[in-house]
């Protein structure tokens, strides 16, 4: 019991919540998360949609609000993106497509050199996708991007140049959703 208990005490996320301040889509968006010492603010969310169906709520948290989007990409400080699943319609075959996409215009069809690492993120979302499922991308930068999967530790991808990628998905030139990106940004 012992084990299981130190087992689900290193792979659950240790984020604390502030009061929810708003929804969106039916998630509640939080003004503030802190995780391992660091206190972030909400900089802006927005829903992904698809032919007028609300697929997801992308929730940005960083240090400082900021517009500047290229500042965001390019920071070394703590950041996460949440993402809230909303649609069932949602599977992971498609999240991977928008990721793979994503990627592609992140880093203007040029993703060899990150390719390990964008195939091991990929596969983060290789399991069963359901409404209300909750995805914590978090940026720490002594130890580079953790993803949690229903506060489920799914795996770390290390390196500063791929989350200026992974952030570029939703906040580089040619973002997935220009819509969300605005959001995002607070703008």
């Amino acid at each position: 019991m012992r084990k299981l208990y130190l087992l689900l005490t290193f792979t659950m996320l240790p984020l604390i919540y502030a009061p929810a301040q708003s929804k969106l889509s039916g998630v509640s968006i939080y003004e503030t998360l802190s995780f391992g010492g660091n206190r972030l603010v909400l900089n802006g969310a927005g829903v992904k949609e698809k032919v007028w169906i609300d697929m997801y709520v992308a929730s940005l948290y960083v240090p400082s609000k900021t517009t500047n989007a290229d500042q965001i990409i390019n920071s070394t400080e703590p950041a996460i993106i949440k993402i809230n699943v909303v649609s069932g319609l949602l599977k992971s075959e498609r999240m991977k497509e928008m990721f793979d996409e994503g990627f592609q215009n992140s880093m203007n069809g040029s993703t060899s050199a990150l390719k390990t690492e964008i195939d091991k993120f990929i596969s983060f979302f290789d399991s069963t996708m359901k409404e209300n499922d909750e995805f914590m991308i978090v940026y720490n930068p002594k130890t580079g991007i953790t993803v949690f999967k229903n506060s489920v530790k799914r795996g770390v991808i290390e390196g500063h140049d791929f989350k200026k990628a992974l952030f570029g998905v939703w906040l580089c030139v040619k973002p997935a959703d220009e819509k969300l990106k605005k959001a995002m940004l607070g703008l």
